[in-house]
C-alpha cells in the first residue's frame, strides 16, 4: 500500500516534536521551525482529553512541560488549552491544528494512549489526511485498533513486538530469512525504531537489509549526533528522526540528498 506519505526520493529527514532549540516540543511554534526549515515531514504524539479532543503531546500529563498539572485524559480540552509550555509561552496545540496549519505536511503521529485511539480516527476521517499521515504506536495493539477505525488505509509502522519479531527473523540464514520477514511484517509498511535497544543493536547492515528487500522501510529515531546520522546514512536506512532538524539538513545537503 502506497500513499502521497511514502512519495519522498532519498532518505526521509523528520522533525522530532517539530524543531525548537528552546525547548517548545509538539507546540506550533516548533512544528513551524521545521517547516520554515523545509521539512516535509514532523513527529508528533497523541494523547484525547476527557472530552475527546486529541492534542499534539507527549508526556500522558502537562507536569513536566507546562505551567499547569494534571493527567491530560482526567482533563477537558477547556482545562488543557490553559497550560503553557515554555519560557515563550505556548498553548498545547489540537492535532487538528497541526493537520489544518500546513495540508501538504506529512505527519507521523505515535498513539500514546487507549482513550486517544477513537478521537485520533475521527480526526482523520474529519480531514481526511490519510495519505499524508504514518500511524505509530510502541503498542502494536493500540495501532491496529486505530487502523481499524479508518476508513481508507493509511502508512503504518511496527509496533514493539512486531520490531521484536523482526529482529529475530532478519537473524536468520539469508535464504530462509526473506519469506519469514515479509510474514512478520505483513501489517506494517515499515520500522521506526532506535538504533539500540537494551543494549542490543537494532539497527545493523543485515537488519536494514532484511527489512527493505521485503519493501519495507527503516526509519532511526532519535538521531541528534551528525556523525551517528552520517554513519546511518551509509548504511542505506531510509530516514531519520531528530531533535537537530538544522543539523541533518546540513548533512543531507553536504551530501547531495536534501528535498525540502
Amino acid at each position: 500500500m502506497r500513499t502521497a506519505y511514502l512519495d519522498h526520493p532519498g532518505p526521509v529527514p523528520m522533525a522530532h516534536r517539530g524543531f525548537s532549540l528552546e525547548g517548545l516540543e509538539n507546540t506550533m511554534v516548533a512544528f513551524e521551525g521545521a517547516v520554515e526549515l523545509g521539512y516535509r515531514y514532523v513527529e508528533t504524539d497523541v494523547h484525547a482529553t476527557r472530552d475527546g479532543v486529541v492534542v499534539a503531546f507527549h508526556d500522558h500529563s502537562l507536569d513536566r512541560l507546562t505551567d499547569r498539572v494534571g493527567r491530560i485524559p482526567d482533563l477537558s480540552w477547556r482545562e488543557v488549552s490553559r497550560a503553557r509550555i515554555g519560557a515563550r509561552p505556548q498553548p498545547v496545540p489540537q492535532l487538528e491544528e497541526l493537520l489544518g496549519a500546513w495540508p501538504d505536511l506529512r505527519v507521523n503521529i505515535d498513539i500514546k494512549s487507549p482513550g486517544a485511539i477513537l478521537p485520533l480516527a475521527r480526526v482523520i476521517e474529519r480531514t481526511r489526511a490519510h495519505d499524508r499521515v504514518c500511524i505509530a504506536s510502541f503498542s502494536d495493539q493500540r495501532r491496529r485498533e486505530g487502523l481499524m477505525r479508518l476508513t481508507r488505509p493509511v502508512v503504518t509502522s511496527a509496533g514493539q513486538t512486531t520490531a521484536a519479531r523482526f529482529r529475530a527473523a532478519a537473524a536468520l540464514p539469508p535464504l530462509v530469512r526473506t519469506p519469514v520477514v515479509a510474514r512478520v511484517l505483513a501489517g506494517v509498511d515499515g520500522l521506526q525504531v532506535p538504533v539500540r535497544r537494551s543494549g542490543v543493536e537494532v539497527v545493523t547492515p543485515t537488519t536494514v537489509e532484511a527489512a527493505q528487500e521485503v519493501g519495507a522501510f527503516v526509519h532511526v529515531w532519535t538521531v541528534n549526533e551528525v556523525p551517528e546520522m552520517v554513519r546511518l546514512l551509509d548504511l542505506g536506512v531510509d530516514g531519520i528522526v531528530t531533535d537537530r532538524a538544522d543539523l541533518l539538513k546540513e548533512v543531507l545537503q553536504a551530501r547531495g540528498e536534501w528535498v525540502g
